[in-house]
């Protein structure tokens, strides 16, 4: 059967507005049966998002989560209803059981980053697909552990690194990697100016041993965007920061917060390829934006959430040229309804089948398995991307 060409959204057959609307009289608001079905592990926040952005893109649905805080899975209970009407969400007494459950293709893990290899040495013991959350991990030796998991894992095993997928960043790769509008690249800038660290389940993320630090936790995706538009490996880094502004008297378990919230990232490439990263946690907005300096051209891309009725677009790209090529200025979307379109559905094979670590205290709250961790992209296996959210 080919491809419907008419425009059609699963938020669109979700609303209850067309509840009237009798099956056999469905057509646009009618969706295809999704040809997978995934468990997510861990629901807060970036797990509710990965819920989301499933069931809105189609391909696929949850068939059930599992997470000890009682808050997340009524969080989650209420957005499964919501978007997934008429249907039941499993909810799971033990990690085993969710990662070994027979009716479900993959498993996607949204736990916090100290979990993640225990978590995962679990989950691989299922042999499906598996989603892991970025970052990696908090220690080298972990990340190293994960490297030799993939390695000899027969199905897809990826971090879920999705900026690469984010239209503004798809189409600056277009840009500058695929019709070389740049030339060749001959340094990187990227910023990150935005508020600071939402709250979590055990306030784990204010502290590095749980983290792995700001620039593991929250800046992994912008160095993985430094990887891409290198094209390299890195072989020199020089970063400096501090903590400025946030979480100065934040105390928890009667342990001070000890995260960084501003920095300045250097990092040289073998290829020569000179790259910066901005890093400000206490500013009144979200914005990011890079810059790609080549030697025919620069390119300029950036993505705004503000709090203020500014009225501008939330994307911007723009390529500016010499002489000999056009210059162009955009601003890359996708419809509003879609959101974020990268979703594990289109990274599994056709046709597949169904089938904590603590060093002191602080000690959040201990719902996985306890964990005993940072690698470049080229040692990361990477086959799919996950939608991700603000952490």
């Amino acid at each position: 059967m080919s491809k419907r060409k008419e425009f059609n959204s699963p938020t669109f057959a979700a609303n209850p507005r067309f509840g009237y609307l009798p099956d056999n009289d469905k057509y646009l608001f009618r969706n295809a049966p999704p040809r997978h079905a995934f468990n997510v592990i861990g629901v807060g926040v970036n797990g509710q998002e990965q819920m989301l952005v499933t069931l809105l893109e189609g391909r696929a649905t949850i068939h059930g989560v599992y997470d000890p805080n009682p808050g997340s899975i009524e969080r989650a209970r209420a957005l499964f209803a919501q978007f997934a009407p008429g249907q039941t969400l499993k909810v799971y007494a033990t990690l085993e059981e969710a990662c070994n459950e027979p009716a479900i293709d993959g498993i996607l893990i949204a736990t916090p980053t100290y979990t993640h290899i225990d978590v995962l040495r679990v989950a691989v013991k299922s042999g499906k697909h598996i989603l892991l959350e970025k970052p990696m991990a908090t220690t080298l030796a972990d990340a190293a552990e994960m490297v030799g998991i993939a390695r000899d894992y027969k199905a897809v095993l990826q971090v879920g690194l999705q900026y690469r997928y984010k239209p503004v960043y798809v189409e600056a790769a277009h840009e500058a990697l695929s019709r070389k509008s740049l030339g060749d690249i001959k340094t990187i800038t990227i910023l990150e100016h935005r508020m600071p660290f939402l709250d979590k389940v055990g306030q784990w993320n204010k502290f590095s041993k749980f983290s792995g630090g700001t620039l593991v936790e929250k800046c992994c995706h912008y160095f993985d965007l430094f990887n891409l538009f290198a094209q390299s490996r890195p072989t020199r880094v020089y970063a400096t920061g501090s903590q400025a502004v946030n979480f100065k008297d934040f105390e928890y378990n009667g342990e001070k917060s000890d995260i960084i919230d501003n920095a300045f990232v250097d990092v040289l490439y073998e290829n020569g390829v000179r790259a910066n990263f901005n890093l400000c946690m206490f500013a009144p907005m979200f914005y990011e934006e890079l810059i790609l300096c080549g030697d025919e051209g620069r390119l300029k891309a950036w993505e705004n959430e503000e709090f203020v009725a500014a009225g501008r677009p939330n994307s911007h790209l723009e390529v500016m040229c010499g002489l000999d090529r056009p210059s162009k200025v955009s601003t890359p979307c996708i419809p509003t309804t879609s959101q974020n379109p990268a979703t594990m559905a289109a990274h599994l094979p056709s046709g597949s089948p169904s089938s904590t670590r603590s060093r002191a205290s602080p000690a959040p709250p201990r719902p996985y398995p306890r964990a005993s961790g940072q690698l470049s992209s080229e040692s990361r296996p990477r086959r799919r991307s996950s939608p991700g959210s603000r952490s």
